[in-house]
């Protein structure tokens, strides 16, 4: 029987430094400021046992954010601005295009396939899936992952 995690939202003032360092750590290594655990470590002043120890643990609140990503497949006639068309509802719902990836037409359609973060869409995400599908070009459109 697995035990069950439990996650707690707590100022960054209240954590021990060895915390925000993991954290900080761990950016430096997604943006390239480091090259490897032990440079990134010693930067910020904690040993490679405790980035190791807490790494899993420790996540900012903004990347928790991110964690929101929805992968959709449409199929689109190939009209002038259909595509511009769907990604401007995604723009004006607040989602964040990540990728697009387009098929050359074929029979007068593109299969697209668009990732997008949905964390700061205003309103419910069905009104949004809606409006996407209903758009005028817009022959299929499925959600592939959420």
């Amino acid at each position: 029987m697995s035990k069950r995690v439990e996650y707690y939202i707590v100022s960054a003032e209240a954590l021990p430094d060895v915390f925000l360092k993991v954290a900080e750590a761990k950016r430096m290594l997604q943006t390239g400021e480091a090259g490897t655990v032990g440079e990134a470590a010693r930067l910020v002043g904690i040993s490679r046992s405790a980035f190791y120890k807490y790494k899993d643990a420790v996540r900012p609140f903004t990347d928790m954010k991110t964690d929101r990503i929805v992968t959709v497949y449409a199929m689109l006639k190939h009209n002038k601005g259909v595509l511009s068309h769907v990604l401007d509802i995604f723009a004006n719902s607040g989602a964040n295009i990540l990728t697009i990836n387009q098929s050359v037409p074929t029979n007068g359609c593109a299969a697209v396939t668009i990732s997008a973060e949905i964390s700061d869409v205003a309103g419910d995400l069905n009104d949004l899936f809606s409006a996407v599908s209903e758009a005028e070009g817009v022959v299929k459109f499925e959600i592939m992952a959420l």
